[in-house]
């Protein structure tokens, strides 16, 4: 089917443009090795895959492959399979002079919903938001790219070592962030952190010590990563949104105006599961130029889209005003407390600085062992697994809402960890004391919402992926039981 996945070699984001698929694709990677998002020896997955990947004819890419060889962009060696060829380092782009401090908006609290009714004991399924399967962590890959990574690793490995983490994982993720999510990104300006939740710390230090004074942020999200900006001192006005996602637009005008910076959950927001569309990604790069503020993209589900390729990071249109935040959370473990940031030149000796005070880093072997992870493609076979995995599952929660509740609506992308059902006005708060009853553990989208934004959506937030494979069906009868 055109819109299956490969499931195997390596990811590689790409956009094409134009009618003719050949050469689009040509242009595309050629663009790619222009821009060093694919450097020189970086190997390209099969045709086979890559065709798989695209939705197009495998001899499509097999003569984009040798047209491109021809033309010396690309090299291709029988057991070595396609590369590409020595061409030069990409281009800086400089960044524009900073910009005004903010005027925070008003913060008014709120209580928390009422848990409702609830059977005793422990809920015997768990479909909360925000965990990937960890009965499928990959332990024999995992074990084995460890002890790998122990043999050959040097003595300093085990001391002090650099704040911004081991150069192996930073020089494996500036691969894989640049070939797969369309990130632009040298080693140097990798922060390797104890996860996005440490790493969003480090920025709302290194934010209020330049006086920045607030960070906007969407009207739904996660309460872990306001609070932490909040302690940080930092306002958090909440930007409107409508059907077509977070209005952007609005950071230039009224209480937004000057902003220092914005958080924002672009190719997948949390937990309402929309795309910001590219007019929308543009402005948002936009309003950074010109006010001299800073995107903070959270890029926590990325590799997982389903009917299409992943859209790519917000940071690939302008690596100056944006800081790239993602994590092997979703697409690992949480467990692992491995997190990554790709700073801005202009903020990387304070990042490096306020981490080095604090000195809360992953361990030295968990890194070396990720590095190998990355580096061997076992990252890349694992996550493509998982991707047919929750996609399956997504299909058949779309399919088991559609059969037992037409007044619910599966709402957002195809993609992710998550996904919204669309509940009937003023059912949300019953449908959870359902749910508690039932012994399912499941989120209500009112939990996310910001303080000061009006309750305009009922909703529950299933996290389709949490569950194991054992769990998975019974957790999907427990559900439908629940729904109006």
């Amino acid at each position: 089917m055109a819109n299956e996945r490969a499931t195997f070699g390596s990811d590689l984001h790409l956009e094409l443009r134009g009618p003719r698929l050949r050469e689009g694709l040509m242009e595309a990677l050629r663009e790619a090795v222009r821009s060093g998002r694919l450097e020189a020896g970086t190997r390209l997955p099969s045709s086979r895959s890559l065709a798989a990947d695209l939705g197009m004819a495998r001899n499509t890419v097999a003569d984009a492959y040798a047209e491109l060889v021809a033309e010396g962009w690309l090299t291709a060696r029988q057991g070595s399979g396609t590369r590409v060829a020595r061409r030069a380092a990409p281009r800086r782009t400089p960044p524009p002079a900073p910009g005004a401090p903010l005027r925070p908006g008003p913060r008014t609290p709120r209580a928390a919903p009422s848990a409702g009714a609830r059977r005793p004991g422990t809920p015997a399924h768990d479909l909360k938001a925000g965990s990937p399967d960890l009965a499928s962590f990959p332990r024999a890959e995992w074990l084995k790219a460890y002890r790998r990574a122990l043999t050959a690793a040097p003595n300093d490995a085990f001391g002090y070592g650099d704040p911004r983490g081991r150069i192996e994982l930073r020089t494996a993720l500036a691969e894989y962030l640049s070939r797969a999510r369309g990130v632009r990104v040298r080693p140097e300006r990798i922060m390797v952190c104890a996860g996005f939740v440490h790493g969003l710390m480090l920025m709302g230090e290194v934010l209020r010590g330049r006086g920045v004074r607030g960070v906007a942020v969407e009207s739904y999200g996660l309460d872990v990563h306001t609070n932490l900006l909040d302690r940080a001192g930092l306002g958090l006005p909440p930007l409107p949104f409508d059907e077509r996602g977070t209005r952007v637009e609005e950071l230039a005008a009224g209480e937004f105006g000057g902003a220092g910076a914005v958080l924002m959950t672009a190719a997948h927001q949390f937990p309402l599961g929309g795309a910001l569309p590219p007019d929308r990604r543009a402005a948002v790069v936009d309003w950074a130029r010109a006010s001299g503020g800073f995107v903070l993209e959270d890029d926590y589900d990325g590799e997982f889209r389903y009917d299409r390729q992943p859209v790519g990071a917000l940071q690939g249109l302008d690596p100056e005003r944006v800081v790239y935040l993602g994590t092997a959370s979703k697409s690992l473990a949480p467990g692992l407390r491995l997190g990554w940031m790709v700073v801005p030149e202009e903020l990387m000796g304070e990042v490096v600085a306020a981490k080095g005070a604090a000195d809360w880093v992953s361990s030295a072997p968990d890194q070396l062992a990720f590095a190998e992870f990355l580096g061997s493609g076992a990252y890349d076979r694992h996550v493509r697994a998982s991707r047919l995995r929750y996609r399956r599952r997504r299909d058949q929660l779309v399919a088991a809402v559609a059969a037992h509740s037409p007044a619910t609506r599966v709402s957002g992308i195809a993609a992710g960890l998550h996904a919204v059902l669309a509940l009937p006005p003023g059912t949300e708060q019953e449908a959870l004391r359902a749910a508690a009853w039932h012994g399912l553990a499941v989120q209500g989208v009112d939990q996310f919402r910001r303080p000061g934004v009006p309750a305009t959506l009922d909703g529950l937030v299933v996290g389709y992926a949490t569950p194991p494979d054992s769990g998975w069906q019974g957790a999907l009868r427990a559900l439908c039981r629940v729904l109006p």
